[in-house]
């Protein structure tokens, strides 16, 4: 009898996976510990491997299918073993965590939660815990059966009210909250069918950029944005920098402007705490973290990726730039931890040099706002009624008019302004 080989229980409240590429076809000889399917999950994508050495004999789901805990995944005929193998449920090892979507895009949240259950780092006293309203739905009671057929209608299944026992959400409670009229606080929709048309390529939509297409629409929908633009003279930081890099080079540090600007919106977000906040939709709670976890955006193998920049206000500028730089390349070579890419307070979004005149944001929720960095260009400007050749750049804010004011982002980004603009200041501002 072939070795079955079930879905695992990869983390606490999954209770499916999809599919996302087969590394084994039918027929493949496969070692112990081989890779053999690359399950994504709401939390993280998992790289999984052979619990055993033998032939693949049957591939129960194809790629882009959900898996549910506990179905077999792959039936393997094991070398050498003539007796009948038990069925076996095999765990899978520690995740890897799946790169978030990056706004100009938004952040695909994970878990803030850990492998076996341990504690989030920096969560000691004084620090508030964040509830991440994107995972509560995590915690629902729903059949993959039910969950699917939310997905299909473009339901937001923790949105629906449960009237099954235990508070199980049924597939009549998805069908009901699907009839009711849509609002701007829970948009749903079907899905629509696009017609072939002429000369076409048609890719599966699965994997990273599925999660990201999930992420974006839900805080399009959720969170109500708005965006502010600012222009920053930053003549002033351009001469620091270039006085500071050969001193960053001496210590092996490639010094560029992302930390100053990290510096800045820590600061300014000390003076605005709404903005370094989430709502928890389950409590109606506004949680204010006094922890500063700043998103970086950088593109990674499966598209763009937030990092994260731990306690970034306890950081120095040759610091930031040297944790930045290791972050961005772990992204780039697809080696980010989960930990490295889960649990930010509020994201900032750069492509550059490429970055652009403007952009609107999206909001990596839950967070509330998110600054877009975008390139530095020689302009003229006028100077005490003179016109002069300044390094001139603008930063925009998309806010979460739920949680925050315009007056609030406003002011939040002079402030930021201000310190970029006289960088004395802001060293100044440092604690």
């Amino acid at each position: 009898m072939a070795f079955q080989f079930y879905m695992p229980d990869i983390g606490e409240g999954v209770v499916e996976g999809e599919i996302v590429s087969w590394k084994v076809k039918v027929g493949d000889k496969i070692k112990l510990d081989q890779p053999i399917v690359e399950i994504m999950t709401d939390k993280a994508t998992v790289e999984i491997p052979s619990p055993r050495a033998g032939t693949v004999i049957k591939l129960n789901f194809k790629e882009g299918e959900i898996c549910p805990v506990g179905q077999v995944l792959i039936a393997i005929e094991e070398d050498g073993v003539g007796e009948p193998a038990a069925p076996k449920k095999v765990h899978a090892p520690a995740p890897v965590a799946a790169p978030r979507a990056a706004a100009m895009g938004t952040g695909v949240h994970a878990s803030p939660a850990l492998p076996g259950g341990a504690a989030p780092p920096n969560g000691g006293a004084g620090v508030i815990e964040v509830v991440d309203a994107s995972h509560d739905r995590l915690r629902i009671l729903a059949t993959p059966a039910t969950r699917r057929l939310a997905r299909q209608l473009g339901v937001e299944i923790g949105r629906v009210p449960a009237t099954g026992k235990h508070g199980r959400v049924t597939t009549d409670d998805v069908k009901n909250y699907k009839q009711q009229p849509p609002t701007r606080a829970a948009t749903s929709y079907a899905p629509q069918s696009i017609a072939k048309g002429g000369d076409e390529e048609r890719i599966p939509l699965r994997g990273i950029r599925k999660k990201i297409a999930e992420s974006m629409s839900r805080s399009v929908h959720t969170a109500v944005h708005f965006t502010y633009v600012e222009e920053i003279d930053m003549t002033e930081l351009v001469t620091v920098r270039h006085r500071a890099k050969s001193r960053a080079a001496e210590r092996g540090v490639k010094l560029n402007y992302l930390p100053f600007i990290v510096k800045a919106v820590v600061s300014g977000l000390k003076k605005w705490p709404m903005l370094n906040a989430s709502l928890d939709e389950a409590t109606q709670e506004i949680v204010r973290k006094r922890y500063y976890h700043i998103g970086i955006a950088a593109q990674g193998p499966h598209g763009l990726a937030v990092s994260v920049v731990r306690d970034a206000d306890k950081r120095s500028i040759f610091d930031l730039s040297k944790e930045i730089e290791r972050l961005g390349e772990a992204v780039r070579g697809g080696t980010a931890t989960r930990d490295e890419l889960t649990g930010s307070t509020f994201t900032i979004s750069s492509l550059g040099k490429l970055g652009g005149v403007l952009a609107t944001p999206i909001i990596n929720f839950p967070e509330v706002a998110i600054v877009g960095v975008h390139k530095i260009e020689e302009k003229p400007a006028v100077r005490n009624h003179q016109i002069v050749i300044r390094h001139l750049m603008n930063l925009s804010i998309s806010v979460d008019h739920r949680l925050a004011d315009g007056w609030d982002g406003a002011m939040f980004l002079q402030d930021v302004k201000a310190l970029l603009e006289d960088p004395t200041t802001m060293f100044m501002e440092m604690v």
